[in-house]
């Protein structure tokens, strides 16, 4: 379909990468999506190993820095769809 744009397939490095650094390849085609030129696609374990990626080390006093509802919303927000 030429109407569409082309399409990426992002893993758990590569969402990682996309959304804790605005100088690697990922987080510019993150921004490419965001602005309809390419699409993104990901499986749940790439969202998976994100979260626990964040869970895991941004704390504060030993307690997680985002609720669970934050990293709902961050999820919705992103130009991804989710396999």
């Amino acid at each position: 379909m030429s109407w569409r744009p082309p399409g990426y397939r992002f893993t758990a490095k590569d969402l990682v990468k996309a959304l804790c650094s605005d100088e690697t390849e990922q987080s510019l085609l993150l921004m490419a999506a965001i602005h309809g030129k390419v699409e993104l696609f990901a499986d749940a374990t790439a969202w998976n190993g994100f979260l626990w990626l964040v869970m895991s080390t941004f704390k504060v006093d030993g307690k997680p820095l985002y609720t669970g509802l934050e990293l709902g919303a961050l999820k919705t927000s992103l130009p991804i769809v989710w396999l």
